[in-house]
């Protein structure tokens, strides 16, 4: 008797898999090249720096989408349909840690600790589905809806045209008249100083009378006056003009319109596209009606280039950021692990083919290699595009090499730096209506997934909720809370991800004493986080 090739394992035609490949490339493309996008903006790489980072970005997330797809014996991949690319859950620490530290220093401190964090998920794998007890959805959503909202800022600052404390800039011409009046006040204070000084006669220190030995005592000098000083008022501002330039807002306005019309009227592939195709539509408004679109170091940059190792230079591993940020780093990888055990399950539902501990694990630990190789080629941690779950749901072609396609076509196009050059040059007026969309879509994700908790049996998860967002909004609305604090503190708690995950998991263990959190619980999350 012949044994039947299980779906997951069947080859389509070479037609067949590279059209589903390229596919399924496009629906995770704007995702894949976006947080580069984020992370080099903060970290103020220059473009040509950013163009290297979305090349290291493709060439990472076809590596490890071969991995997962085909595993490494037994230990490594779990074999399913799965598309790898950066998780949007760590920009929001990235961005913090980018801010305070940019830079080339910056970014090779920060693919240090990516590379740490790799390397302790890797370990972490096998225990994962122990530690689901402490992360039941009412934690996770807390910890999604806390990362899209505070991801906010990003899209918003695209929109805006940079961050809001530069919507005012120095008025220079009311500072130069401001700064003269002054020093003609202090020239006039100077001169009427000087003119009481000469009029007023001096005190001898002693007055001799008399037999000698005798003196009457000296007049006392009066206290000295301090000499006039340059007084200035508050520095005078105005508007930035490139900040919320209407111009600019329209173009945002538009490129979301565009999405959101080709989300509602058209299905399928091009819906699930829509979002790339809306960035292409604003770029190309840009190019053809304004001067936006800048294409010179497009022209510079040559056809074909390969992807080296420690393009910026040799990770660093110590420095008083980098502690905080590999823990920030590695608990946010804990979440997004959790996370993939539930797409894991979803698609093996999907595909009908069955997964226990073993596979689970290995597919896990493709989340720490993952991550461990986009350090080292100077990218960001990986995990599995829940879109993609969504789209063999929609395709219903449940072979595993469609994706290894889509994992061989990003590798090819991480070797055309043109491409990554291109992907750099567009503006942030066209990035910020997709933004608002994608981070907008973390957020809701994780009110998704907080929607499959039980408010209604268990009171207790509503204080949970309440709390643990509350207590994750306070950095973002008050940054210098913990300016009194201790600085190994402060460094923890400057983070709304890292306070929401500490807070969210204390109240959970405190009134529901862990819960009972199962795969299938997991899973559950899962399916209600996916756009499909």
């Amino acid at each position: 008797m012949i044994n039947e090739i299980h779906p997951v394992d069947q080859r389509p035609s070479l037609q067949k898999t590279f059209t589903l490949g390229l596919q399924h490339v496009l629906v995770m493309y704007v995702g894949a090249v976006a947080v580069p996008l984020i992370v080099g903006g903060a970290l103020k790489l220059t473009p040509e720096q950013i163009g290297i980072l979305i090349s290291a970005d493709l060439l990472a997330c076809g590596i490890v989408t071969l991995i997962q797809t085909l595993g490494l014996g037994s230990w490594i991949g779990i074999r399913l349909p799965v598309m790898m690319g950066v998780t949007f859950a760590a920009v929001g620490p990235m961005v913090a840690f980018a801010n305070k530290v940019p830079g080339i220093e910056g970014a090779r401190m920060l693919f240090g600790a990516i590379i740490v964090a790799g390397i302790l998920c890797f370990l972490l794998a096998p225990v994962i589905s122990r530690l689901l007890r402490y992360f039941p959805p009412v934690v996770t959503g807390c910890i999604i809806a806390i990362i899209g909202i505070s991801l906010m800022r990003v899209g918003v600052g695209w929109v805006m045209g940079g961050p809001a404390h530069l919507a005012e800039s120095v008025d220079a011409d009311k500072l130069v008249v401001m700064v003269d009046k002054a020093k003609t006040d202090l020239a006039s204070t100077l001169a009427a100083t000087s003119s009481t000084n000469a009029t007023t006669p001096s005190n001898a220190s002693t007055t001799q009378t008399g037999s000698v030995g005798t003196s009457t005592p000296a007049t006392p000098q009066a206290t000295p006056t301090p000499p006039p000083t340059l007084k200035l008022g508050p520095i005078p501002n105005k508007p930035n003009p490139n900040y919320a330039n209407l111009s600019k807002l329209w173009i945002s306005l538009g490129v979301l319109v565009l999405i959101l019309l080709l989300v509602k009227y058209t299905k399928g592939f091009v819906s699930n596209v829509a979002i790339l195709l809306g960035i292409v539509g604003g770029l190309l408004y840009t190019g053809l009606f304004t001067d936006l679109l800048k294409l010179d170091k497009v022209a510079k940059e040559p056809f074909f280039g390969l992807v080296l190792p420690f393009e910026f230079g040799t990770p660093l591993f110590s420095g008083p950021q980098f502690y905080p940020l590999v823990i920030n780093m590695t608990l946010v990888m804990i979440v997004v692990m959790i996370e993939s055990t539930g797409m894991f399950l979803a698609l093996s539902d999907l595909t009908g083919k069955k997964v226990g501990q073993k596979q689970l694990s290995a597919g896990l630990r493709v989340d720490g290699i993952g991550t461990l190789i986009g350090g080292i080629f100077n990218t960001f941690p990986y995990t599995s595009f829940s879109q993609n779950v969504g789209l063999v749901s929609v395709t219903g072609v449940k072979s595993r090499w469609v994706c290894v396609a889509g994992g061989i076509i990003l590798i090819v196009l991480s070797l055309f730096p043109k491409l990554s050059a291109l992907i750099a040059a567009i503006p942030q007026a066209v990035l910020g209506g997709a933004g608002i969309l994608m981070f907008g879509m973390v957020a809701a994700t994780g009110i998704r997934i907080l929607a499959g908790v039980d408010f209604k049996n268990n009171r207790f998860n509503l204080y949970i909720v309440a709390v643990s967002i509350g207590m994750g909004l306070v950095p973002m609305v008050a940054p210098k809370w913990t300016q009194h604090m201790p600085e190994e503190v402060r460094i923890l708690l400057e983070s709304s991800i890292l306070v929401t995950s500490i807070v969210a998991v204390a109240l959970n263990l405190f009134f529901n004493g862990g819960g009972n959190t199962t795969l299938d619980d997991s899973k559950n999350a899962s399916m209600q986080a996916s756009p499909h």
